[in-house]
């Protein structure tokens, strides 16, 4: 089958505490949904907990060897969360526009959270947790793991600074999805789920819809933060669109193809 042969290859950017280096399990089934339809699908391969400008670097030395391997002129990215906001400031402040066709981000917080906002007055306890999570991630593989920076960037406030000093580039296409959930399968997403919402309303787990709206805002879907990538590999038990995650990406894939990409 072919419905996923894109002009461009695409590379799937994982997000904030995500590993999809060496082989490591990260987005379930979908890679071999999408190769199965004609898809050529890398990965960004870049830390779990660096900084937005850190892992762009990493994404760019990914995303060369990517279009050197391929012999392509440009690429397709997907991301997941704060692979977003690495992604945007590769193809921004980087020089990569010219070597990105399009960006689709699936939950990404474009515009920050109130819920960590609230967390981050306790700024001291918050050094203490980003100190910690760096030690353990560093030993996970992370090069340069900066996990404060990371909650820095995820307040409303960092959000604003980033998206003035990240706008979108032009020649790239650029899409943005939002998801919602209200079963949660995990009790740790459920109970995070619940602390965001009493905060700031619905949310898929760990972002709201409207901190994941951005260019070209193709609406909320339902699935929760974690099954977005498919992180347990199961069909999804919620109601929504898509029945099984993997079709989700597959229909992405088609309609990219669809339009030239």
């Amino acid at each position: 089958m072919s419905r996923c042969d894109t002009k461009y290859p695409i590379m799937l950017v994982h997000g904030i505490g995500g590993d999809d280096r060496a082989g490591k399990r990260y987005w379930g089934r979908i890679p071999a949904a999408l190769r199965d339809n004609g898809a050529r699908v890398f990965f960004g391969g870049q830390d779990s907990n660096a900084s937005a400008e850190n892992n762009a670097l990493k994404l760019k030395a990914t995303a060369l060897r990517m279009l050197k391997e391929t012999g392509a002129e440009k690429l397709n990215i997907i991301v997941h969360s704060k692979g977003g906001l690495d992604s945007r400031y590769m193809i921004s402040r980087l020089n990569m526009a010219e070597r990105v066709a399009s960006l689709t981000t699936l939950s990404t917080p474009h515009h920050g959270s109130e819920t960590i906002d609230f967390l981050m007055k306790a700024n001291g306890a918050m050094r203490l947790v980003g100190r910690a999570a760096d030690a353990v991630y560093r030993l996970l593989g992370d090069e340069n793991p900066d996990t404060y920076s990371c909650f820095k960037l995820f307040t409303t406030a960092g959000a604003e600074r980033f998206n003035a000093e990240v706008p979108d580039a032009e020649g790239v296409f650029y899409q943005s999805f939002g998801f919602v959930n209200h079963r949660f399968r995990d009790p740790v997403e459920g109970f995070k789920s619940f602390v965001v919402k009493i905060v700031e309303g619905e949310n898929d787990g760990m972002v709201t819809p409207s901190s994941a709206v951005w260019t070209n805002y193709q609406g909320v879907r339902t699935s929760s933060h974690r099954e977005i990538v498919d992180m347990r590999g199961n069909k999804r038990r919620s109601a929504g669109e898509e029945a099984v995650i993997t079709e989700f990406y597959v229909n992405l894939a088609e309609k990219l193809k669809e339009n030239g990409f």
